[in-house]
């Protein structure tokens, strides 16, 4: 990390299946926090237009589920492209608040817009789209929403205050992909999810431990009352109050809590990262660096390799 900055864990709801009405809500946050003396905003998990509950989403797997083909249309339709007004919007706010904002969206292809991706865009102080990232393998009932991710965002931006990397809940337990963004230099490690048991706060620490960086993680929240009336699968989620409680937190390199978890309730979680902790807790372990070994292990990464075209492998020499 070149110095210390001051970062922000966003825990707020979406508008649910409302993309502008959820930017907008983005953009009033993004500067409340920008106000707050935050050069980094992390939003969670698939925050616009929202995360797919396994409440409903599991509606998807039954042929002729009614309702289920009408909300994944309305899912998509209120999904995010790139480089469409949408993704402007948001390249838009980082620009006018000078701040990076880091951002879970729906993804679809402009082209192709029949598969949605589950995808962690950044967007620069200048405006641009500085790194974007598609999950790799959706989990559970997610396989029922999204397509497959490839490995070009399994890297790490420099911001000018360290550099910032991510992945997206449980591809937080692929080894290797969390090797790739060691080998990129991640300090500062975006883990935003939809998890909210408390076995994830376990991995968010062991996160932090092992990449010995700051771990800022950002959790989805939802209630039952935030969706509209007209909701295509309300029944699958009627009588559940609260469909997504949180657990956001920041984390030092040593795996101690900076701030959070957060539950039940929406917020702001605050925090100062200091690069000087972050080398004082590498001096006993780098995991790419003194605490390695490459003549032994190494990890090839492409980063256009998708489901069919897999060429990353770890070999034993």
């Amino acid at each position: 990390m070149e110095r210390a900055v001051k970062v922000a864990c966003v825990q707020v709801e979406p508008v649910v299946l409302d993309r502008e009405a959820t930017l907008d809500k983005l953009e009033t946050v993004a500067a409340e926090a920008a106000k707050a003396g935050a050069e980094l905003v992390v939003f969670p998990e698939t925050f616009v237009p929202v995360y797919p509950s396994s409440l409903w989403a599991k509606a998807f797997a039954g042929w002729e589920a009614t309702g289920a083909k009408e909300t994944f249309a309305r899912l998509a339709h209120e999904s995010v492209a790139v480089g469409s007004p949408a993704e402007r919007r948001i390249g838009a706010a980082a620009k006018e608040l000078g701040i990076w904002i880091v951002t879970g969206v729906n993804e679809v292809d402009a082209e192709r817009p029949g598969t949605i991706y589950n995808a962690l865009l950044y967007h620069s102080p200048v405006g641009e789209l500085a790194l974007h990232h598609r999950k790799l393998v959706p989990t559970n009932h997610e396989r029922l929403v999204w397509g497959q991710g490839d490995g070009r965002g399994l890297t790490a931006v420099e911001t000018g205050f360290g550099r910032v990397g991510g992945l997206i809940c449980w591809e937080n337990y692929m080894p290797l992909a969390r090797v790739a963004l060691y080998e990129a230099g991640v300090e500062i490690y975006v883990a935003s999810t939809a998890d909210d048991g408390d076995a994830w706060q376990q991995t968010l620490v062991h996160i932090a431990r092992e990449s010995r960086s700051y771990v800022v993680a950002p959790a989805h929240f939802q209630l039952e009352s935030a969706y509209p009336e007209d909701f295509s699968l309300a029944a699958e989620i009627e009588g559940a109050g609260t469909i997504g409680r949180g657990g956001s937190a920041i984390l030092a390199p040593d795996g101690a809590y900076l701030a959070g978890p957060l539950y039940d309730e929406e917020g702001i979680l605050y925090a100062e990262l200091d690069p000087v902790r972050l080398l004082a807790e590498r001096q006993r372990f780098d995991p790419v660096g003194h605490y390695s070994r490459p003549d032994v292990l190494h990890l090839d990464v492409n980063p256009a390799a998708r489901e069919r075209d897999v060429t990353t492998s770890t070999r034993l020499s």
